[in-house]
């Protein structure tokens, strides 16, 4: 093989490598462990809020919360975890028994100590003193029958409220 041939064959390579997706916020790029320290910043207290309502309709039907709404830090694991158990890290509204059945990577991981949580009242919610960051709201509501879990991606940031509609 010539110089040529190997540096046009090295010029291909490097093109379709450049091609390929690289990860970055909210992509997954392989499997993500159960790291406590990616935690750590959710526990901060800070001046950011989250305030929300529950407007999901379905086949005519409106669904009104059933269950506390919980609010969990996103991290490298949990960014997988919710990508297996919703198929999304942006939004979902899926049956619960169907996130129920899916099986996830570690499963005993235990983060439930940077989980909050909070009542729905009247179809509202509102989580305060948040620090800067990236979060999955989770929200249980029924219309009646079985329950539909509906899961949410907010970020928020210091001094402000984001407002989002389930």
């Amino acid at each position: 093989m010539s110089v040529r041939t190997a540096l046009l064959s090295l010029t291909a390579v490097a093109a379709l490598a450049a091609c390929a997706p690289t990860p970055g916020p909210g992509m997954i790029s392989g499997p993500a462990s159960f790291v406590l320290a990616d935690f750590e910043w959710s526990a901060q207290t800070g001046a950011a809020a989250i305030e929300g309502r529950i407007a999901f309709r379905l086949d005519g039907q409106a669904f009104a919360c059933t269950g506390s709404v919980g609010l969990t830090p996103d991290t490298p694991y949990t960014r997988q975890r919710f990508q297996t158990l919703y198929g999304s890290t942006e939004s979902a509204a899926l049956p619960e028994a169907v996130v129920r059945a899916r099986t996830v990577a570690d499963p005993n991981a235990d983060y439930r100590s940077f989980v909050r949580s909070t009542t729905c009242q009247d179809g509202r919610f509102r989580f305060e003193d948040l620090p800067d960051g990236g979060w999955f709201v989770i929200a249980p509501v029924s219309a009646g029958g079985d329950r539909t879990v509906l899961m949410r991606y907010v970020r928020t940031r210091q001094g402000t409220t984001a407002t989002l509609t389930l």
